[in-house]
């Protein structure tokens, strides 16, 4: 598995080398976003980490210009930086990456997050720079709008962030703890219901119209969106 690491600061980035070598993973380092760039769109790399703040071009420009080329359009991508508000998670994932880490980070998580990614690759839902699918479902991220089988959704801010960050991580239980912390930017708080009164209200607009859900509960564990046998 070949990964790509955009990071500026030197001594994280011979870190994130070496312990991503030691995990398996065939290992390039570029310390700026134009390096970052011709690195990614000239070789064949299975996932990047992308630093969001680099000198050259930064790590939105970057992403931006991944997901406008045919080549780079599906190349999973981890944003990892120290931009930590909410918002900034947000304009990530609406600008094109696939996970969200935000420094200081615990090297151990960023490795099981890259597994994720691995995972999910081969069945990810179809995806373009701005436009999310999966079956009859369909996120347009620039106009904010949500589409199931023709149907406009009538979504609220949270709920539309809500089904984002469910859709670009399809087929993953997400616990409520990550759900707050992504969406609302809050410390959980397990005597708080906002995730489940969420999750509810998203669940009778996304699945309670339409024939098959999407919108699953894992006891015991979160939420994940994706299709079903029945």
């Amino acid at each position: 598995m070949k990964l790509l690491v955009v990071e500026d600061e030197i001594k994280l980035a011979d870190y994130l080398r070496n312990g991503l070598t030691q995990e398996g993973f065939v290992v390039d380092v570029a310390h700026d976003g134009v390096d970052g760039l011709h690195h990614a769109t000239e070789g064949q790399y299975d996932l990047m980490v992308l630093d969001g703040m680099l000198p050259g071009i930064d790590g939105m420009a970057v992403l931006a210009a991944l997901r406008q080329s045919d080549r780079t359009r599906r190349l999973p991508v981890l944003m990892l930086t120290a931009r930590g508000q909410v918002e900034d998670r947000v304009r990530g994932l609406q600008g094109g990456a696939d996970d969200y880490l935000v420094k200081p980070f615990a090297f151990s998580e960023l490795v099981a997050r890259l597994h994720v990614l691995m995972r999910r690759a081969d069945s990810a839902p179809t995806t373009s720079a701005t436009v999310l699918r999966l079956g009859d479902l369909e996120i347009d991220l620039l106009r904010r709008k949500a589409h199931r089988a023709g149907q406009r959704l009538d979504l609220t801010a949270k709920e539309f962030n809500l089904l984002t960050l469910l859709l670009r991580r399809t087929g993953e239980v997400l616990s409520r703890t990550e759900l707050a912390e992504q969406v609302w930017d809050m410390n959980f708080d397990s005597e708080t219901n906002v995730v489940e009164v969420a999750v509810r209200r998203l669940r009778a607009k996304l699945d309670v119209p339409f024939e098959s859900p999407l919108l699953h509960t894992v006891r015991g564990m979160g939420y994940v969106l994706e299709q079903r046998v029945t």
